[in-house]
């Protein structure tokens, strides 16, 4: 995402209550990502949640979209996603 993007990428971001997978932040926007093998998109929401990986960003006006994305090592394709 970072060699595509043309915005601020963070991988593997460290946050005091874990890693978070991925955040693009551009001048609109605040997209929060959360990657599963094997797992659910609603884990991977849960796990954004129960992390407080939004919360650095409560005072920013930008809207933030969380997505959680779950990953098939069956089929090597997205199996599931959801937006919050």
């Amino acid at each position: 995402m970072r060699i595509i993007s043309c915005y601020t990428v963070y991988t593997e971001k460290q946050q005091s209550e874990g890693r978070v997978d991925c955040i693009v932040e551009t001048p609109d926007y605040i997209y929060i990502f959360e990657f599963k093998l094997d797992g659910t998109a609603d884990e991977a929401l849960q796990q954004i949640e129960e992390k407080g990986y939004a919360r650095p960003y409560e005072a920013d006006n930008r809207p933030l979209y969380q997505i959680g994305v779950s990953f098939s090592s069956e089929t090597g394709t997205v199996s599931d996603w959801k937006v919050k």
